[in-house]
């Protein structure tokens, strides 16, 4: 009977991967230019109701992602036929030239089923259907494709139109009306943001003096967690592995992790560090566009000045709530960090692009590790 259940089991999974490659044109690399549709592309296609991954467009999620407005976000990879990302145990993977890398941005649908109104909630049960996702129950917002060419990776953003039917080429970006609605009712109205060109390039840019931009999340730290594919569960790293899109990977147990930063069974100080090295870190780092504030909030700073412990600002501003020190251990409210990060304010806020509103769990958490901090700071006058 066993036997039997795992055979079904694999029959449903290859089903569902052949369904949703069924009708559509291999994956097209563009080494020049800014196709006009998304569809161009060939990775992500509407079929049958489904936004759904074409053959060889592997998805992939982070231990803790980036804070984008409580959008919920489906990942992929693909890469030519005969090449493979070479492993990294600390900076983003080096990726050949070819790779295509996507990010569709989504909200699950509210039970009004109005078209502006989104769910602002973590559950993503309903979200997908095989490898894709369910448009009966999920609002596509906007695509962005990060493609490695031989000049080097560019950043191309695309909007879903209101059918739902295709996502168009928005260089310029674009302003989304949007109604957050949280599962008690809460009502929250807020212009979603799809960044332009220079703008993603500025989040990319990782290196502020070569200005080259990077993809962020595909580091080891960041990808070495389960995922749950249409073929069962399997650890990213090894999965990327097999199908022959990494190369040099150690043993998951070997490599570095972060944490889930809503696991409560992980340290508050490991959730913490993974939040700030996911939602600052790729500006906050000493060769960041933030590296003259001499704040470095990724995962490798020490718990010192380095990471905002007891350090004044460099600048003086609006930004600093008045308050002294980045972080004062002890004392949430006298710290400039979650000052920052509870503002929407684009005088004040940080991170400065990528969001419109408060991201009132992740304000809670970096409360909670700077209040578990012990020590004081020695006022300046």
């Amino acid at each position: 009977m066993m036997k039997y259940c795992l055979r079904a089991g694999l029959l449903l999974a290859l089903l569902l991967v052949s369904a949703c490659h069924r009708g559509l044109d291999p994956v097209a690399f563009q080494a020049e230019g800014r196709p006009p549709k998304l569809s161009d592309w060939h990775v992500v296609e509407v079929r049958g109701g489904k936004l759904v991954l074409n053959e060889g467009v592997v998805p992939y999620d982070l231990n803790t992602p980036l804070f984008t407005d409580y959008a919920h976000k489906l990942r992929t990879i693909w890469m030519p036929k005969g090449v493979a990302a070479k492993y990294d145990a600390t900076d983003t993977f080096d990726f050949p030239v070819g790779t295509i890398i996507s990010k569709t941005f989504y909200y699950p649908k509210t039970a009004d089923g109005k078209f502006s109104d989104v769910a602002r909630t973590y559950d993503s049960s309903r979200d997908f259907a095989g490898q894709g996702l369910d448009l009966a129950n999920v609002h596509l917002v906007e695509t962005r494709v990060l493609v490695h060419r031989e000049a080097g990776w560019a950043a191309i953003p695309y909007v879903w139109k209101d059918d739902q039917s295709d996502a168009e080429l928005a260089r310029t970006g674009a302003v989304i009306p949007l109604t957050l609605v949280a599962d008690a009712g809460e009502r929250e109205d807020f212009n979603y943001v799809v960044p332009d060109e220079s703008q993603c390039s500025s989040c990319h840019a990782q290196d502020w003096v070569t200005r080259k931009i990077h993809p962020i999340g595909p580091k080891a730290r960041h990808l070495n967690r389960d995922y749950h594919y249409a073929g069962g569960e399997e650890n990213q790293l090894a999965h990327l592995m097999k199908v022959g899109y990494l190369t040099g990977a150690p043993a998951p147990a070997e490599a570095p992790r972060n944490a889930n930063w809503m696991d409560t069974h992980a340290s508050l100080d490991a959730r913490a560090r993974a939040y700030l090295d996911i939602n600052c870190g790729h500006c906050h780092n000493p060769k960041g566009a933030a590296n003259t504030t001499a704040l470095t909030l990724d995962v490798s700073a020490p718990e010192d000045r380095h990471l905002g412990i007891c350090k004044p600002p460099v600048a003086a501003g609006r930004g600093t709530g008045d308050h002294m020190f980045d972080i004062v251990p002890g004392v949430p409210n006298d710290s400039i960090l979650p000052y920052r990060m509870d503002s929407a304010d684009p005088g004040v806020m940080m991170p400065e692009l990528g969001r419109s509103t408060v991201h009132r769990e992740g304000v809670a958490l970096i409360k909670a590790w700077i209040a578990a901090q012990s020590g004081g700071c020695v006022a300046i006058h």
